[in-house]
């Protein structure tokens, strides 16, 4: 084990590869509900996509942990399963089999793109000043998500967002905050894993109580529905892979390819630079490999019943809890599997469990923004858009495309045509697509 996945050469062990795998499943396992819940409102059975969401997340977790050789989970993406539900399904109308054939033949493209390295030079296209942009903006979006989750901010309508009234709930979010911001301060081995429980076990009394609120939120409640329910594995190849080629289809697939190329690099990019994950040319480590499992598991995905998978920005967690080769990742693929049978355990983890450690998350993530020199405005400039949009506009993919495209105007526009390469013009031909076909 140690020699397979280099242990030693990374500066881990074992035991932190073990607490970094809990911690990154721990923080990403919302979505085995949360993906049924929302494509189930396209009509797909909600046992069966849970069934689904645990296969995508288990195999391919585990292909990036064996194969990849990288500490990073895989998931189906949220923002894609609601572009399924909401934009193909019930927007454009698209019968849901034909929907999975659209992810399936994503997937492929995503195959031929990784295996033909399109996706490597891609990221290598990416300028440096992007690149720490990009980690610092997912940062913000990730401690944004966990803020968001814990009730602590909300929507406002005066304001667009605020702080949300202390309940119970947000209070007890805050409690394990410090708890767990004290423990990492003090560097204690599993600190990150250890205030997630210390939050759970705070927030139980929440869930016996505030639960009798009316009108209390469900994302703050820790419920007991059960331990067992057996796997569903009705959605098991009923994709459509005829009709999804279809002309009507083809602005489906290009949509899910779009979105789910831009959330993967600049995931996998943000990662790389924030926990220098980094080869001896300085690019996302195994960058190839890990492209290659991406695309695997959106494919997988059509065949078994989901949306697309992608790398998880949650994989975060684990990454600061010290976790820096591919067993964290393996850790975190065998921990889905169980939910096959287990999945009413996870009611037992409420959003308030995981936020604090997704807040905290933030601060590992926004460290490379140092590196930007931010008296060279046009590097400046296109840096911060890239950076403040994420969180801003709720998605990575439109940070990163419009930091690409003021980054050529800039530096073209100032006569700096050496800095405009073949490649990225080639990013923001796909960049401008993607936005025609928001």
């Amino acid at each position: 084990m140690n020699s397979f996945f280099e242990l030693k050469k990374y500066g881990t062990n074992v035991q932190t590869e073990v607490i970094a795998g809990i911690s990154s499943f721990l923080a990403t396992s919302y979505i085995i509900v949360v993906n049924p819940s929302i494509l189930s409102q396209a009509g797909l059975p909600f046992a069966a996509v849970l069934t689904a969401t645990v296969l995508v997340c288990s195999f391919s977790s585990l292909m990036m942990g064996l194969y990849a050789k990288n500490p990073i989970l895989v998931a189906p993406g949220m923002g894609l399963n609601a572009f399924f539900t909401f934009t193909a399904v019930l927007g454009m109308k698209v019968p849901w089999p034909v929907a999975l054939g659209a992810v399936f033949w994503s997937g492929i493209v995503f195959l031929l793109l990784s295996a033909f390295n399109v996706r490597t030079y891609i990221i290598m296209a990416i300028p440096r000043p992007l690149r720490y942009a990009i980690a610092a903006g997912i940062g913000l979006f990730i401690s944004l998500i966990g803020f968001s989750n814990a009730k602590f901010i909300v929507s406002n309508p005066a304001t667009i967002i605020g702080i949300g009234p202390l309940t119970p709930a947000v209070l007890t979010f805050l409690a394990g905050l410090l708890v767990t911001a004290v423990l990492v301060t003090k560097h204690v081995k599993g600190g990150i894993l250890i205030g997630i429980l210390f939050t759970t076990l705070a927030a139980y009394p929440i869930g016996r109580w505030w639960g009798m609120v009316p009108g209390a939120e469900a994302s703050t409640l820790i419920t007991w529905q059960g331990i067992f329910a057996a796997p569903d594995f009705s959605l098991f190849l009923k994709l459509d892979l005829v009709n999804s080629l279809q002309w009507a289809v083809v602005p489906v697939i290009f949509a899910f390819v779009f979105t789910d190329m831009f959330d993967s690099l600049s995931t996998l990019v943000g990662l790389a630079e924030a926990a220098d994950l980094l080869d001896e040319h300085g690019e996302p480590r195994n960058v190839k490999r890990s492209l290659m499992v991406d695309a695997i598991a959106t494919t997988l995905a059509g065949l078994v019943g989901s949306s697309p998978g992608t790398a998880y920005i949650e994989s975060a967690v684990g990454i600061e809890e010290g976790g820096r080769t591919g067993l964290t990742a393996v850790v975190g693929a065998l921990l889905f599997l169980p939910f096959l049978f287990l999945a009413p355990l996870l009611s037992v983890v409420p959003a308030i469990a995981t936020a604090p450690a997704v807040v905290l998350v933030g601060v590992f993530m926004v460290r490379p923004v140092t590196k930007i020199n931010w008296d060279q405005l046009d590097e400046a400039i296109p840096a911060f858009l890239a950076m403040v949009l994420i969180p801003f506009s709720y998605s990575i993919t439109q940070g990163i495309i419009w930091g690409f495209l003021s980054w050529t105007a800039l530096k073209l526009i100032s006569g700096k045509k050496e800095d405009v390469t073949l490649p990225l013009l080639i990013v923001d031909v796909f960049c401008i697509v993607a936005l025609v076909l928001e």
